[in-house]
């Protein structure tokens, strides 16, 4: 190439570059903000806490345990982004979680099941949950409102019946133990992280010349670039943390490397993305959510597309309700329930996932789980009493839900939506 065409490349790129920050803003303006209020929301509430507590909260050993702490809400919070897609609510998935969960200790104590045998009978119960709820909210008509309260007052007399009034179901397996209790070796845990940046930057770097071939618009070789190099940055650094001695007392027991937790949830994000994403079913979904008529005169079938994400969500309120017990050692007559519902359905809002439906990510659960964890922590870590962290986490919930009203009557007005 010529130093004429190779300048030529150059000017295009930097009139790419400055063409997509003018369109972001643009998009911004028109109520398109996506997950930027939750990433906003994150780094003041680092900022806040870092001032405030200091070493106590910025240390390795608290961080671990923000991830542990948010993990279970984030799983529940990814499903619920399906539901809340069709613009349905399910009030039930905490206690579907909880019920799982009981059913996976049942079966691993009471009936000799093998750990991976039980975890997947517990999946197939949630998966069951969902379809029962979504035939009657698809094919009855029942509102999910109600339908899902129904389940969530059956369901807590079902954990109930099933633990005893103030009884456990003790998990006593080492494997399931493990996912929420153990870390991964350090080189697993650096391995895990190059790999993924790799993978990141490549399915970027892919996507773009796909974009290019079929005579589409692409992002500018420097957008790839900075996206890549950030996401390699925050991954490494986030690996590096845990990586570091963070025992109370070395001479106990030594904890290093990265929660095991962490690739379940990783490995949930590019799974449930993949679906939305990149099948027609995820296609589905979103148009049911945006107009559930037009769909429908499209050809869609919306029954079944609601009873698929009803069954989903259930079935991921199925794996954080074994997070849940795999943390605790058991499961009790609250698992999944008290705050974790308000929790789940407050960190896909946060994160970004419209009420209204047709908007969202499943990023967006992990993303509001991120910024109710670092409340509850940090505000923990002052010493506030636990009815000042919900008074806050109710602020922010409502905040962000006004964001999302705001942002979409904008992009009504704008003709985005």
């Amino acid at each position: 190439m010529s130093a004429t065409e190779t300048e030529q490349v150059t000017t295009n790129d930097h009139q790419s570059l400055a063409t997509v920050f003018t369109d972001y803003r643009t998009r911004v303006r028109g109520g398109d903000v996506g997950a930027l209020p939750a990433l906003a929301g994150v780094v003041v509430l680092a900022i806040v806490f870092t001032v405030l507590s200091g070493k106590d909260f910025t240390n390795a050993y608290n961080f671990s345990n923000l991830v542990l702490q948010g993990s279970a809400y984030a799983v529940f919070a990814m499903g619920l982004v399906f539901v809340l897609l069709l613009g349905e609510i399910d009030l039930s998935a905490g206690y579907t979680g909880g019920v799982c969960a009981a059913f996976v200790g049942k079966l691993m104590n009471d009936h000799g099941f093998n750990w991976v045998l039980a975890l997947l009978g517990g999946l197939v119960l949630g998966a069951f949950v969902g379809l029962v709820i979504g035939l009657l909210v698809s094919k009855l008509g029942v509102p999910s409102f109600v339908v899902t309260l129904a389940f969530f007052l059956a369901l807590q007399g079902v954990l109930l019946l099933m633990t005893g009034a103030g009884g456990t179901i003790p998990y006593r397996d080492s494997h399931v133990l493990a996912i929420m209790n153990k870390n991964m070796p350090l080189w697993l845990g650096w391995t895990f992280a190059v790999v993924t940046v790799v993978a990141f930057a490549a399915l970027g770097f892919s996507r773009r010349l796909q974009r290019q071939r079929a005579g589409l618009q692409a992002p500018p070789l420097l957008v790839w670039a900075l996206k890549s190099a950030a996401f390699t940055a925050v991954l490494l650094a986030a690996t590096a943390y845990p990586s570091r001695e963070r025992s109370r007392n070395v001479f106990l027991a030594s904890l290093k490397g990265v929660p095991i937790v962490v690739v379940i949830v990783a490995g949930l994000l590019v799974f449930l993305t993949f679906l939305l994403t990149r099948t027609a079913w995820g296609r589905h979904v979103y148009a049911v959510g945006g107009n559930a008529e037009a769909a429908r005169r499209a050809g869609i079938n919306v029954s079944r597309v609601k009873i698929s994400c009803f069954m989903m969500c259930s079935t991921l309120a199925a794996v954080g309700g074994v997070l849940l017990a795999s943390r605790t050692n058991s499961v009790n007559p609250q698992t999944g329930g008290s705050y974790v519902l308000l929790f789940a359905v407050g960190s896909a809002v946060i994160g970004g996932t419209s009420l209204f439906g047709g908007r969202g990510r499943v990023l967006d659960g992990i993303l509001g789980a991120i910024v109710i964890t670092t409340i509850i922590n940090g505000m923990t870590l002052q010493g506030q009493s636990q009815g000042r962290v919900y008074m806050i986490t109710g602020l922010v919930l409502l905040l962000a839900a006004s964001v999302d009203a705001v942002s979409r009557r904008r992009a009504a007005a704008s003709g985005r939506v």
